[in-house]
């Protein structure tokens, strides 16, 4: 559902011309172009991560369907990790701009419509600072219009949660039980992923469980929730755009969480929390990915943990 995506981007651009846009590349991030002032630009806001595979199949993938769906405008790209850049030009010498360089090269090009799209699953730290980098520069175009994140309108939560049924129906039986990691944080918008979970549950998808690594509901929380029913499987998925440290470290939080999972579930003394804890110092916490999957609205392109 990436076209649900391109399509709200679509109607807040008002991109109508046969024209041919340019989408953003690691190549090209930074450099200025010149624009048409009839048809607005958009940028396309993200994280960012330092995985080069990972990112110009996720990130890129989002702006490509961007791109596609509003052929006749340049597509940008710019990330709120100021970390994740700061990697990038110091290892690999590509350079791409933050949300205020990128606000301000659009400025020097002339740009007078903008339209600024995140690719962030929900509204929370990274949100409210983009929205607050945008208001600073409100005055110095025509026109901007501002996107919203994935999980925002209570229809967006059941395309989300069709998507991710859609995308794991080849093994979803009543013997496997269906866990999607999210990252989590302390903002308030955390209360999305509860709401997902609440989503999918009245959606009929009782054997889906959502979780997060950072924040709630937590791995404890999943896992005594799956041991509630006789599942004979899991499956565990990052919900996360894209696949960075915490799905590429063999001793990161997806990692962790398969490890633990396993544990718990095959061991009626793993309940204590210092059984957990040997386990997690003692195991050697390794994964096998199976595939990449394509998740629709922002494609979840990621690995799937499966054992």
């Amino acid at each position: 559902m990436a076209a649900i995506l391109a399509a709200g981007v679509l109607a807040l651009g008002g991109c109508s011309s046969s024209e041919t846009g340019t989408v953003a590349s690691d190549t090209s991030v930074t450099e200025s172009t010149p624009v048409s002032e009839e048809q607005p630009v958009i940028l396309a806001v993200s994280f960012g991560t330092s995985y080069n595979d990972s990112r110009e199949k996720t990130i890129g993938a989002i702006e490509k369907a961007i791109q596609e769906a509003n052929p006749n405008c340049e597509v940008r790209r710019a990330f709120t990790s100021q970390t994740v850049i700061d990697i990038l030009k110091k290892r690999d010498n590509i350079e791409i701009d933050n949300v205020e360089e990128a606000l301000q090269r659009l400025v020097d090009d002339g740009v007078k419509k903008l339209v600024v799209q995140p690719t962030h699953v929900m509204s929370g730290y990274e949100y409210d600072d983009l929205v607050e980098a945008v208001n600073q520069y409100k005055d110095k175009f025509e026109a901007i219009s501002m996107g919203t994140p994935l999980l925002t309108s209570d229809e967006d939560y059941k395309d989300v949660a069709k998507a991710l049924v859609d995308s794991t129906k080849e093994y979803n039986n009543e013997d496997t039980a269906i866990v999607f990691m999210g990252h989590g944080t302390e903002h308030e918008a955390n209360a999305a992923y509860a709401k997902l979970q609440e989503t999918l549950t009245a959606e009929g998808a009782d054997n889906y469980y959502i979780g997060t690594v950072e924040s709630t509901p937590s791995l404890d929380d999943v896992v005594k929730a799956v041991k509630k029913k006789d599942y004979k499987k899991v499956v565990l998925h990052p919900l996360m755009v894209v696949a960075g440290d915490h799905a590429n470290n063999p001793f990161g939080s997806m990692a962790l969480a398969r490890s633990l999972i396993s544990f718990m579930m095959s061991s009626p003394q793993a309940a204590s929390l210092p059984a957990m804890l040997r386990y997690l110092v003692s195991t050697a916490c390794t994964f096998e990915k199976i595939s990449p999957i394509c998740f629709a609205v922002v494609l979840f392109l990621s690995s799937t943990f499966l054992w």
